[in-house]
């Protein structure tokens, strides 16, 4: 059993690294000068870490393939995302595509 004292330290020195880091941006974005390619391909870099997780979460479920269902809900909520619906929107219908989809009995 773990000590209460660990996750309670444990918990203050995560705390303290994600302000640390958090506070470091502004810092030395002051400080620094980054060159426009490194710019671009930090900001390329996100949405490539985006896209993964998304496609993770979408296809993947305790690491097999997570049917048809999910990926074509989040199929739906993306181009709904990119016909710039609202958001209620696009979080309804992409769960109703999935639920509709597995109601029929597509895995």
């Amino acid at each position: 059993m773990i000590e209460p004292w660990v996750v309670i330290v444990c918990a203050l020195v995560l705390g303290a690294g994600t302000f640390a880091f958090r506070f470091a941006g502004p810092v030395l974005r002051a400080r620094m000068e980054l060159s426009e390619h490194a710019e671009r391909l930090m900001a390329t870099s996100a949405v490539v870490l985006l896209a993964a997780l998304v496609a993770t979460a979408a296809l993947i479920d305790g690491g097999e393939f997570a049917g048809f269902a999910r990926p074509a809900g989040v199929l739906v909520g993306g181009v709904l995302a990119w016909l710039k619906a609202p958001f209620v929107v696009i979080v309804l219908a992409a769960a109703a595509t999935a639920a509709l989809l597995r109601l029929l009995g597509v895995p």
